[in-house]
Parts: structure tokens; sequence; C-alpha cells
């Protein structure tokens, strides 16, 4: 936000912008800082919150002085352009729900005065930001309903592949099953060994899965480096890892169940005369 130098008014807006913040062209604390405007000395009595990043760092870029002080300083001018009109609205509404409530009230008071019709949408070039953030929205919601779906799957396949695995490995096993239970060894005892060991096999795999990806991920961030171009490296987020693994061991349970039940219905004689 700027106002003349030694002018004793006051407004509201934002500055100049850089990648760690905000400071002023020549480095130094923005504020109380005076900047020259064609010819015009100002003094820096504000700052706004840093908006955009990228391609759309435009926001960051914006300096906000007094209306009265724009037309009189810096008068529009050009083909059919009265003196002081004004070029563009920028509005928000209360809450995003009153937003369609609030551009029709816009479109209304704008065409009461100016003796046009608010329902032509021809009378309006607008940019509704709302309406396109929900559609932003949509669109991240669809992506992660996807992912999400391709989770499952792989999820459902790597407890099948823990099934099989289980299987044969009871399979493998089937003579030290008989003999342990000849030695007294119970159902549950069974039960409970290769349940641990099908529950060890998913959380170890799981594991390795995430180190795995949490090094991609640093790889892909130190590639990226500081984000010039808007695009946000993924990065491994402890409650989404805490719930993987949460997941990957519920799929253990579930996937080491009939394998480990499979072990411990083994009759001890046939067992021991398993070949």
């Amino acid at each position: 936000m700027f106002e003349p130098a030694g002018s004793g008014r006051a407004t509201a807006g934002g500055c100049v912008g850089t990648e760690d913040g905000w400071t002023s062209v020549s480095g130094a604390a923005p504020l109380g800082a005076v900047i020259t405007l064609n010819g015009y000395r100002f003094q820096v009595i504000g700052v706004a919150k840093k908006v955009g990043r990228g391609n759309n760092d435009g926001p960051n870029q914006r300096i906000y002085i007094p209306m009265t002080t724009m037309q009189e300083f810096f008068p529009i001018t050009g083909d059919n352009i009265p003196q002081d009109s004004i070029s563009q609205i920028q509005y928000q509404p209360l809450t995003e729900e009153l937003n369609e409530t609030a551009k029709s009230e816009v479109h209304r008071i704008i065409a009461t005065r100016h003796g046009f019709d608010p329902v032509r949408k021809e009378g309006f070039e607008e940019w509704d930001t709302i309406k396109s953030n929900r559609m932003v929205g949509l669109i991240f919601t669809a992506m992660d309903v996807f992912l999400g779906g391709v989770g499952i799957v792989t999820l459902a396949l790597g407890a099948v592949g823990i099934i099989n695995i289980m299987l044969v490995t009871v399979t493998e096993r089937t003579k030290e099953i008989g003999l342990r239970k000849a030695l007294g060894a119970t159902n549950r005892s069974i039960l409970f060994q290769f349940f641990l060991e099908g529950l060890t096999l998913t959380a170890l795999s799981g594991f390795i899965g995430i180190i795995g990806a949490a090094a991609l991920m640093a790889a892909l961030g130190s590639v990226v480096g500081n984000n010039d171009m808007g695009f946000d490296p993924p990065r491994l987020v402890p409650w989404s890892a805490a719930m993987a693994m949460g997941t990957l061991t519920l799929c253990g349970i579930v996937a080491g169940l009939y394998p480990a039940r499979q072990a411990a219905m083994l009759a001890p004689v046939e067992a021991l005369r398993k070949e």
C-alpha cells in the first residue's frame, strides 16, 4: 500500500513480493520506505498477504494507492474512455455461499446506474474466481476418487498375493505343523504363529514401500527446487503415512486369517504323513 509521501492520507492494499516474503525494491523492510512512481514520491504504509506464485504471480506485483490520488496523478486516458472512469471492479462476498447473490446484486446496481438489463450476459465481462475454484476442486476430487480406487485395487491384489504366499508356506511346512501339534501345540498357537507371520510380511513390505516413496519425493523436491513454475513437489505427510501403514496392517490381518486357520485345522497324523 502506498500513499503520497508526507500527505498523511491512509488506504489499504498490497505491495512488491519476493519468494521469501514482502520486501521493498531495495531489499529493506517495506514499511515506511519511499518509492517513486512516474516522478511522484509515495510512502509504503502497509503490505498485503502473498496470494500468487509461479506463473500466477501477478497479484503479488500490484501496488495500491488511494482512488482520489490515482485520479489526480494517473488519470485513465484512451479513446472512448471518460476521465476518472473505472476499468474494473473487484469484490468479495461475505461467504462463498453468497457468491451468486453478491454477483446478482453487483449486476443489478451497475445495470441500474447505466440503464441496461442486468440479466444480459453480454453486458458484463467478469471472472468468477469462486466458481473457478469450485471447478478445480471438483477436478481434484475426481482425481482423489480415481487414485483412491487404484489404491484399493492395489491393496486387494497385495492381499491376494499374501494369501497365496502364506498358503504355499502352510503346504511346505505341513510336517512341521504336524510335529508341533503332536508335541502339544494348540490350534490357537498354530493360528497365532501363521497370523503373525502374515502380519509381519505385510508390515515389512509396507515399511519398505514408504521408505522408497519418501526417497522418491525427496529426489523430486531437489529437482523442482523453489517452485518457480508453481509446481508443488509431492511430500510425505505423517498422517498419510500412518494411514497407509494402518491400511496395510488391516490387509495383513484379513489376508493372514485364512492361511492361518488352514494351518491350525490340520490333523497331526495326516500332517506327519504328508510327503
